[in-house]
């Protein structure tokens, strides 16, 4: 590669000012709409426009000089140039004008011959702004593109660090992450974003704590965890604590287990942080109401079986609910009161023979399950020592578990 010509990779600030793209299919296209993301104001110049390029037309987002390309008057007023008409001669001749304008031009069809290049790229958003990162292999757009989607690969796994290092006169942030039921793997990709721009990470108990011991040690971690019957830190103090820390100018990620709108208090934590005029992002999580029956191979709808679910905490006394077999019922933090509850549900109609599963510490290596009826399932808990984190299911879906079937 050492004959390939010298190349300077820059950022141009296109906003507000004149494009020119000569050709109208789909390459054009593709940079038309790149260049109207960035601001630009563009002129297309094509006896014909593919669909996309059309439509942007009909939108009055694009300016269309519907015939072919009529020399140097086209190009009057540009900044920057794009040529992909598909005729190698007409190209290089909208090169050629442009050169004599000291206009940029790309021409898409002369890879190592154009005297401008558009690099692949790849943006991620974080709540301080926007990263691109723009790669460029001389003459070789295909491993341009190939080193691209690596990189963008270990950004959006939060691989690479997006934490800011000028930080004056920042605004903080707070993102609500849902982190899942615990395991690194069901974390959504923009968590991972978000925890590799964070400064502060507020956790909770049933958090991936995994991907918080891989947190560079210039992150501070603050731990609210709770547990059955001990709040070390009470709810308010966890909102004052994002509220503090945002104010301060950091990036907060409140990284909880489960989703954050799921019984999690994340309404109380948005309601909080907005009412300081804090800028708050909510990323879901997969719920642990659906996803630990899921691991301990119960569905908590299946057709013929079960129509719908509710799922409700366990902490408090259980409403009037619907009672027949075929609609679930799932409780998260049931275990303490799972007398209690299953005495309720009794009384409110459910059958004393209705399958209940309890799945503790889902997708853990220890997971267990627990199956029963609404009759046997508090005495059957107790004797095996049943302790939370669990997830209690009731309803037919139960005998579609493997636990049920081999007991």
């Amino acid at each position: 590669m050492g004959d390939l010509k010298p190349a300077l990779p820059v950022v141009l600030d296109l906003t507000g000012r004149l494009v020119v793209a000569v050709g109208g299919g789909p390459v054009s296209a593709r940079r038309v709409r790149a260049f109207l993301d960035e601001g630009a104001v563009v002129r297309v110049v094509a006896p014909w426009l593919c669909e996309d390029l059309r439509d942007l037309a009909v939108a009055g987002r694009v300016e269309w000089l519907e015939r072919d390309y009529a020399g140097p008057a086209d190009l009057d007023g540009a900044w920057f140039a794009h040529t992909a008409t598909g005729k190698p001669s007409v190209d290089r001749e909208v090169a050629a004008d442009a050169e004599a304008l000291r206009v940029w031009c790309v021409d898409a069809t002369e890879a190592a011959g154009t005297t401008a290049s558009v690099t692949a790229r790849a943006d991620v958003t974080t709540p301080d702004g926007r990263v691109t990162v723009a790669t460029y292999a001389a003459g070789d757009p295909g491993l341009a593109v190939t080193v691209r989607d690596g990189v963008e690969r270990a950004l959006v796994s939060g691989t690479l660090d997006l934490r800011r290092t000028r930080t004056h006169g920042r605004r903080g942030w707070v993102a609500l992450v849902g982190g899942g039921p615990g395991i690194d793997g069901l974390l959504t990709a923009r968590g991972h974003e978000l925890l590799a721009s964070a400064d502060v990470v507020v956790v909770d108990r049933l958090a991936p704590r995994s991907v918080v011991d891989r947190l560079p040690a210039s992150v501070r971690v603050i731990d609210v965890g709770k547990t059955p019957g001990h709040h070390p830190v009470p709810q308010s103090r966890i909102n004052d604590i994002l509220v503090e820390e945002a104010q301060r100018g950091l990036g907060v990620v409140r990284l909880k287990g489960g989703d954050p709108y799921v019984l999690g208090r994340g309404g109380e934590e948005r309601d909080a942080c907005e009412a300081h005029g804090i800028r708050v992002e909510v990323v879901p999580g997969v719920t642990s109401a659906v996803s630990v029956p899921a691991a301990a191979g119960i569905p908590v709808t299946h057709r013929g079986v079960a129509r719908g679910f509710t799922v409700v905490t366990g902490h408090e006394d259980i409403p009037v609910l619907p009672t027949g077999g075929d609609h679930t019922l799932v409780l998260l933090m049931g275990v303490t009161q799972l007398a209690r509850t299953t005495e309720l549900l009794a009384l409110h109609g459910r059958s004393p023979d209705c399958p209940v599963a309890v799945v503790e510490r889902g997708f853990a290596p220890d997971q267990r399950t627990t199956v029963g009826t609404v009759a046997t399932i508090a005495d059957l808990a107790r004797e095996r020592g049943v302790r939370a984190p669990a997830v209690v299911v009731v309803g037919d879906v139960v005998r579609l578990g493997p636990d049920w079937q081999q007991r």
